[in-house]
């Protein structure tokens, strides 16, 4: 029994509607794919918009039943297709005519007033719901693992290209392109979590690009050093090591204590890796005294750092190193870490397998073995597993 979502493939199917064609030939879905994400995303970002298929077969016929005209749909849904796509909904319901170009002409123009219009209507209270659902967003990365929310924060990140591309407002535009900015680094490092070094890459140049147009130095620098990571995971360990070097030493001059201490540490675990032990406990050492030295919470670029989480990394680079020291430090720090954490507790547990082993205690490796692989299942963290598979 046949339904509107199969469609005829005996001919060429030309979409209805700019959301018909945003929703089959550019994300490849089937509008019951669609609804299903559209309902996980309304879930995961606190939208009060329900879209069911019925409904969404209409809009993208852009008309109700019998052929009679389409009313707008109720605001709540109206605002949740805005978010997903980072389009008007005007835009979104109007016919796709791209075999016509002057219809085409036209539609461009209508939908590049529709966008500054949109654009326009970014105020404060807008950009601090961002800010919110990109803390949402972490929050279920670092509990849940990339896997579960990559594509949410990919659109995201397009969404919010969109509104700062065509907002006129310096101050707006300056404010979406410091949260452009992070949530490209959150892109970035979940593309590094899943393995894709390409992608990685490519997200932290636009997060750098973006940083440059917030006018904070900050955004610019947090964004270079996460991208020295993906050198480190290909082996490119003194690339690393000098992009670092260079990004904390001009960070010396601007950045706020939070970043400098996130920096010193980045440092650390880049001197471990080329084997440089006193150079590298060194700059953990000035990661501390920067982190015990803060007086109150820095507006910078979010980092995930504190007394714990600086333990954590410390043990990193000391199971690295072969120090024998690695065992205690990694022990203490799992046993105060957030639980919520869990590809950070997975790391710290493939640490203190490593650690374990450097010093012949090969039953308690293997316990932590057994937790770790659980762990870097459930979150499906593809970096883990490549370390978990050289141990």
């Amino acid at each position: 029994m046949g339904t509107t979502d199969q469609p005829d493939t005996t001919k060429p199917r030309h979409p209805r509607t700019v959301l018909d064609h945003q929703i089959r030939d550019v994300r490849k879905e089937t509008l019951q794919e669609f609804a299903e994400y559209a309902e996980r995303f309304a879930r995961d970002h606190g939208e009060p918009g329900t879209l069911s298929q019925r409904h969404l077969e209409r809009l993208v016929a852009g008309q109700g039943p019998n052929g009679k005209p389409l009313g707008k749909p109720r605001p709540a849904t109206a605002r949740l297709l805005e978010c997903i796509f980072g389009m008007p909904i005007d835009v979104l319901l109007s016919p796709y005519m791209p075999d016509d170009d002057r219809a085409e002409l036209d539609n461009s123009e209508h939908e590049f007033r529709a966008r500054l219009r949109t654009s326009a209507r970014v105020d404060v209270g807008v950009i601090d719901v961002l800010r919110q659902q990109l803390n949402l967003i972490r929050r279920l990365d670092r509990q849940l693992g990339a896997r579960t929310v990559q594509t949410e924060v990919a659109a995201k990140v397009q969404q919010t290209t969109e509104l700062m591309q065509y907002s006129t407002m310096p101050y707006t535009r300056a404010e979406l392109a410091a949260l452009l900015s992070e949530l490209c680094t959150l892109a970035g490092w979940q593309a590094l979590d899943r393995a894709q070094m390409a992608t990685a890459w490519r997200y932290y140049e636009q997060a750098k690009a973006a940083a440059s147009e917030s006018g904070d130095k900050s955004f610019e620098a947090h964004a270079m050093a996460e991208q020295a990571f993906v050198l480190i995971d290909i082996g490119e360990i003194s690339n690393a090591v000098e992009l670092l070097t260079h990004v904390r030493s001009n960070a010396q001059r601007h950045a706020p204590h939070m970043l400098k201490a996130w920096l010193a540490a980045a440092c650390g675990e880049a001197y471990a890796a080329e084997n440089r032990r006193g150079t590298a406990l060194r700059a953990f050492d000035e990661a501390d005294a920067l982190l015990r030295a803060q007086q109150q919470k820095d507006s910078c670029p979010y980092v995930a750092l504190d007394p714990v989480h600086l333990a954590r990394w410390r043990g990193h680079a000391l199971a690295r190193l072969r120090e024998a020291e690695a065992v205690t430090v990694l022990t203490d720090a799992l046993s105060h870490l957030d639980p919520s954490f869990a590809r950070a507790q997975a790391a710290l547990r493939i640490d203190l397998v490593i650690a374990l082993s450097h010093n012949e205690m090969p039953e308690e490796a293997r316990k932590q073995g057994e937790r770790a692989i659980a762990l870097v299942a459930e979150i499906g963290s593809r970096r883990q597993q490549r370390r978990l598979s050289g141990v």
